[in-house]
């Protein structure tokens, strides 16, 4: 029996069905966005606006920021919108390129978190060839990599679900499209496709997360041949970055490394790597890194013309 795709739009149950839990969950995430935004575009300006910023490192930083900013603008936006909405549709072709997008910038944070262990690595355990083996091309060749990593396994998700056949229903219990939700409104067996997608995503989540814990694991064992100083710093970033990982691997790996299935709890986690995450990272990376924060009380400063002032001075 051949299928045709007849659906030209798909609608959203969102989060909650309570009209009172919508208007709340409104103002919360509003403020989640504009926070996140603020933040990861604060530490952008930050370390481009600081001399004393120009390590590697910090491009990363910058880089991860960005993503995250763009990423919360794919999923953010439109969650917010359809809180207030009563009507939560979304296009084919919107739906497919939220799912692009989502899959694009989450792959190229996940080789950009592999990048910054490196990079970490590179620093704490080789520190005399830092600068030689850390330096202008490599990094740019890493983020490149980065970016193009998340490309392909965003453009072979989109084409895991691009052609399949939906022919009703377009219900979507969930805030967002994903893999799993349409997988499951597909008028075709779809078990097999779902082996690959865990291929794709799962199994190469749960093997770069061991991967970047051994690693973390080897570059904190390493600590032992520092000085106390050397390793309350490289400790204090170290445990930064682990945070991160966890925070974006774990549910990640929770999400994508069964088969095509749906429970009540994946949008509700899925809110963890797509809205919350994003928040977190800044906040993460500037209050355990006494560079940021000193590099953002000087810019703060500048920026108001309050240099008399005595914690401006104390900097």
């Amino acid at each position: 029996m051949e299928y045709s795709n007849n659906v030209t739009e798909f609608v959203l149950l969102g989060l909650t069905q309570n009209s009172g839990g919508q208007k709340a969950l409104f103002v919360i995430f509003l403020l989640i966005y504009l926070v996140t935004m603020v933040g990861n575009l604060l530490i952008v300006v930050t370390v481009l606006a600081s001399p004393s910023l120009g390590s590697p490192m910090y491009l990363f930083l910058v880089y991860l920021s960005l993503i995250d900013a763009v990423y919360s603008n794919v999923i953010s936006p439109k969650l917010i919108i359809d809180l207030a909405s009563a009507q939560k549709t979304i296009s084919f072709s919107a739906c497919m390129g939220q799912l692009f997008l989502e899959h694009l910038f989450g792959g190229a944070e996940i080789f950009l978190l592999v990048a910054m262990a490196y990079d970490r690595y590179v620093a704490i355990c080789k520190p005399l060839h830092y600068m030689t083996i850390m330096n202008r091309q490599v990094c740019i060749l890493l983020l490149v990599v980065s970016s193009a990593g998340g490309f392909v396994h965003s453009l072979v998700q989109l084409l895991f679900v691009y052609n399949l056949p939906y022919c009703g229903p377009n219900v979507i219990d969930h805030f967002i499209c994903d893999m799993y939700p349409l997988l499951e409104l597909a008028c075709t067996d779809t078990y097999f496709l779902g082996l690959t997608v865990v291929a794709n995503g799962g199994v190469i989540c749960t093997v770069i997360f061991i991967c970047l814990l051994t690693s973390y694991g080897v570059i904190l064992n390493s600590l032992k041949t520092h000085s106390q100083e050397g390793r309350r710093k490289a400790l204090s970033t170290c445990c930064s970055h682990i945070t991160v990982v966890i925070l974006f691997f774990v549910p990640c790996i929770f999400m994508y490394v069964r088969p095509v299935s749906h429970l009540s709890v994946d949008k509700f986690i899925s809110v963890g790597y797509t809205v919350i995450t994003p928040l977190l990272n800044p906040l993460i990376y500037t209050l355990r890194n006494s560079e940021m924060t000193d590099a953002m009380k000087k810019l703060w400063c500048r920026k108001f013309g309050i240099d008399r002032l005595r914690m401006c001075h104390s900097y």
